[in-house]
């Protein structure tokens, strides 16, 4: 017997607010998504549908570097769009709201004091390019290199999209967007989660000499690899 609930809180993907939405984006998550919601709503029972735009990220700063304006130009553009497109598609929000709004704002930062209060962050210290012309550090989008796992050229600073290695190219020298060369590495402190402890897995039977390593085996290797990020 299924569990009751007195109210349901519906969710759904943060579209990042870089481009307009298309057709894969509406099928594979706010269709199924908005259906739910109706279904709650018409059966009688108290349901709230919550989604937004993802006004952060490199691939925003990207997109406004690229058309030479600033990141706010691209978010207040691309905010507008998508929020009218889900209105004439039909898909019923309940509210649709963006990550730069106030109550986002504070909502995020008392997480953020909540787990730092309790202990739960592991401070580091680690080396990230630092670009003096912007006075900022660049993030791992901005850098691209060899992987040092699978020799993907294009890895880029976090992870490589080839091979799933979540360590960042290390066959210098890397390159840098928007330099053709990265500025010098500085050190700088970053608080990280992390990484939890990989749940029990099924014992498979071993590849033979020559053989790919099974998908179970691949997973177990990248949960045990994962540092905290």
């Amino acid at each position: 017997m299924s569990k009751q609930f007195k109210r349901t809180l519906i969710t759904s993907a943060l579209p990042y607010a870089n481009g307009p939405i298309h057709i894969g984006h509406l099928a594979g998550v706010y269709v199924p998504a908005d259906i739910y919601a109706r279904y709650l709503r018409l059966k009688g029972e108290e349901a709230l549908f919550i989604g937004g735009s993802d006004e952060h990220g490199i691939p925003i700063t990207i997109t406004a570097r690229k058309e030479g304006v600033t990141p706010q130009d691209i978010v207040d553009r691309y905010h507008t769009l998508i929020k009218d497109s889900f209105e004439e598609f039909g898909i019923t929000f309940d509210i649709y709201s963006r990550t730069t709004s106030d109550i986002h704002k504070q909502t995020a930062s008392d997480f953020f004091q909540k787990l730092y209060d309790k202990g739960e962050f592991i401070e580091q210290e680690t080396e990230q390019y630092y670009d003096e012309e912007a006075q900022q550090f660049l993030a791992d989008r901005y850098i691209t290199g060899t992987c040092p796992h699978c020799q993907n050229e294009n890895a880029y600073g976090d992870q490589c999209e080839k091979c799933g290695s979540a360590s960042g190219p290390k066959t210098p020298p890397p390159e840098c967007r928007p330099h053709s060369q990265p500025p010098p590495p500085s050190a700088t402190r970053r608080h990280c989660c992390p990484a939890p402890a990989p749940p029990p897995m099924p014992v498979e039977t071993p590849p033979q000499p020559g053989g790919k390593p099974s998908r179970c085996a691949r997973r177990l290797a990248l949960q045990n690899a994962r540092p905290p990020r």
